[in-house]
């Protein structure tokens, strides 16, 4: 395994992270549970050992019981409602950090898909759609056709 090291925060700031990762583990889930709980089409997590995962401030947690049973503590800011990670609603093993609230996630490309049968039908098309660097009245990345 590579060791890197992350920084992560909240929008507002109120918890941030540190943690030791491997980058190869980046996952993207398009189940249904991380499409509503992201409000996004998938959501990109990094599985990270929880004793490897320093967390300042106090995140809230939402348990989840999945139709199998499990339960997976849902950590989110208190003040900004930032999605931090999931893990086990009990016994805390491992931590799935939200790839989203991650400093060095552009260094972090996603190695697995996981749920692929609910996955947005568009996705293959993002490539093709025209793109701005930034707002709608920034220059064109990439043309419209």
């Amino acid at each position: 395994m590579t060791s890197m090291p992350i920084t992560g925060q909240c929008h507002c700031g109120a918890i941030s992270f540190t943690a030791l990762v491997d980058p190869s583990k980046v996952v993207i889930c398009h189940c249904a549970d991380c499409q509503q709980f992201s409000g996004a089409p998938f959501r990109a997590v990094l599985p990270t050992p929880a004793e490897q995962v320093q967390v300042s401030g106090q995140p809230k947690h939402y348990v989840k019981v999945a139709a199998s049973g499990n339960r997976r503590a849902q950590a989110f800011c208190p003040e900004c409602g930032t999605q931090l990670y999931a893990t086990e609603a009990d016994e805390p093993k491992v931590m799935n950090l939200r790839l989203g609230c991650v400093k060095e996630r552009a260094h972090l490309a996603p190695t697995l898909q996981i749920w692929g049968q609910s996955a947005m039908p568009w996705l293959a098309q993002l490539q093709e759609q025209p793109m701005r660097g930034q707002g709608m009245a920034s220059p064109w990345m990439a043309e419209p056709t």
